[in-house]
């Protein structure tokens, strides 16, 4: 054997080593899953804490480990979430890691903030976590105009700082490719802060303008539910006033339109009619298909 063979092989060797052994591992990792149920925890054994180490490891498969590291992200926060669970541990470390292998994987800040800011059960409740990822996602997308988007709908939603959202949606309408409903974003949020129809103007644009259905299916059902917050508060209205004339409470919202209060019977934008709680509240009946914690 001459003396330069060795070093000609030892490379693609090496990449064939490291595929093989990747491709067992997650093999072996999906079997102990089905074996353990599908409320199982992923483990943390078979993740290393350094997206950076794994990235010299990987010999130029970065891409592909990336891929497979977001795959477990999805698979991780759904199960959370089906289990109903109140903490994700191990969501930021596994986010971290995947856009450390691949730093232009849009995905995974884009879902991925969304996974860390919502309030659990529907999430993880780490706004302040999501933004870091965003933030991270910016620097090295810089010209990706939806993080700045997606940025600003965290600062709104889940850190009702308005004055912060229209500063990042001005800035965020000025990146290549932004659409111009990004300046009417920023001015929007700057004059009526966290209002309905702002809220709704907001979600509107993303169900026009969503680049998949995923988040035009996420964007409808958060119109149906603040338009359904909106007439529950419109309707218990109407039952306070229906009190005070009356001097008791309805039994149904058929005592309001025989009063003359409403002309039908009120249905959510799901079709299903509204309810009189035991509180004498409006609210949304078991038949509804508004997305209630939604509406918190």
């Amino acid at each position: 054997m001459t003396p330069g063979v060795p070093s000609r092989l030892t490379r693609p060797v090496c990449w064939v080593l490291l595929f093989a052994s990747l491709t067992a591992l997650w093999q072996v990792q999906r079997g102990l899953d089905r074996a353990r149920g599908p409320a199982a925890e992923i483990s943390d054994v078979l993740y290393l804490p350094s997206g950076k180490l794994l990235r010299q490891l990987s010999l130029g498969y970065e891409a592909l480990l990336a891929d497979i590291y977001w795959t477990r992200v999805v698979q991780y926060f759904g199960r959370r979430r089906l289990a109903q669970a109140t903490r994700f541990d191990v969501l930021g470390p596994l986010l971290n890691i995947t856009t450390e292998l691949d730093p232009q994987l849009i995905i995974a800040y884009r879902y991925g903030s969304v996974f860390l800011a919502e309030k659990p059960p529907g999430g993880a409740g780490q706004p302040y976590e999501a933004l870091e990822l965003l933030r991270r996602g910016i620097v090295r997308n810089p010209d990706y105009w939806r993080l700045w988007e997606d940025l600003g709908f965290i600062y709104y939603w889940d850190l009702k700082d308005y004055p912060k959202a229209s500063q990042v949606f001005l800035v965020g309408s000025e990146r290549p490719g932004a659409l111009p409903w990004m300046k009417v974003l920023a001015a929007s949020v700057a004059a009526k802060g966290g209002g309905y129809e702002t809220s709704r103007l907001l979600w509107l644009e993303i169900f026009r303008h969503a680049d998949n259905e995923s988040m035009r299916k996420s964007a409808l059902a958060h119109l149906m539910a603040l338009d359904a917050q909106e007439e529950l508060r419109r309707l218990n209205e109407l039952l306070a006033l229906y009190r005070r004339s009356q001097g008791r409470a309805p039994g149904s919202f058929s005592d309001l339109m025989a009063a003359g209060y409403l002309k039908v019977e009120p249905r959510d934008p799901s079709g299903a009619p509204y309810v009189i709680s035991p509180e004498g509240q409006a609210s949304l009946s078991s038949s509804s298909k508004v997305e209630f914690q939604l509406l918190q």
